[in-house]
């Protein structure tokens, strides 16, 4: 069985499977608040850090209406344009396949809706692959609260390691004397919760200059 190393994503690749309007309106699992927070705070946070990221959608513009990304996502990088598919196994398509071992990396960490189908279709097959893979649970989201815990036990079983966005971010930045940690106060006073206000602490008492 692939051993899969859960204590890092060092030189990961970040996966946004199908963060599209029409795709979330069913959601139920977790709240349009809350899955535009976190999905926006990782995605940022990825930006941010230079983390290779890729983008699909499906059936954004093979349907009677255009279903384009989260506009939070595009406005990110308004120059990509995202790998559409018509199969919900992201990992089906050649282009998504051929995008990640463009990236020379063997983690992935995964988002993505609908977590029962297209996100578990994507994550299991690249497991299969020879993949280590590691899906954010809170920047996902199911038809209902257990079709995405069950679709998140089955991931599980698979060899998946979960994780929420901001447990992402801080193993992409351990170290909080790194320059790379001071590009997460913006993103944590806009997404982090309550966690916004340790930096709000931390900004008051560092020494004007640095804040």
């Amino acid at each position: 069985m692939h051993t899969i190393n859960t204590l890092t994503i060092k030189n990961s690749v970040l996966c946004l499977i199908d963060h599209q309007p029409w795709v979330a309106f069913p959601i139920n699992s977790i709240t349009p608040e809350h899955l535009t927070n976190n999905v926006l705070g990782l995605a940022k946070t990825a930006k941010g850090l230079d983390v290779p990221t890729i983008l699909t959608t499906i059936n954004a513009k093979s349907g009677p209406l255009k279903d384009p990304l989260l506009q939070g996502l595009s406005g990110l990088w308004p120059d990509v344009e995202p790998i559409d598919r018509s199969n919900t196994n992201a990992w089906s398509d050649p282009a998504f396949v051929e995008a990640v071992k463009e990236t020379g990396r063997k983690k992935l960490v995964m988002a993505g809706l609908w977590t029962e189908v297209c996100l578990a279709q994507t994550a299991i097959s690249a497991i299969a692959d020879g993949y280590e893979v590691f899906f954010v649970s809170d920047a996902s989201g199911g038809l209902s609260p257990e079709a995405h815990e069950r679709a998140c036990q089955r991931m599980i079983q698979a060899g998946a390691v979960p994780m929420s966005w901001f447990a992402v971010a801080a193993e992409w930045t351990p170290d909080n004397t790194a320059p790379e940690y001071q590009k997460m106060y913006p993103i944590t006073l806009a997404h982090g919760g309550g966690v916004q206000w340790a930096v709000e602490y931390i900004l008051a008492n560092l020494p004007q200059e640095t804040a």
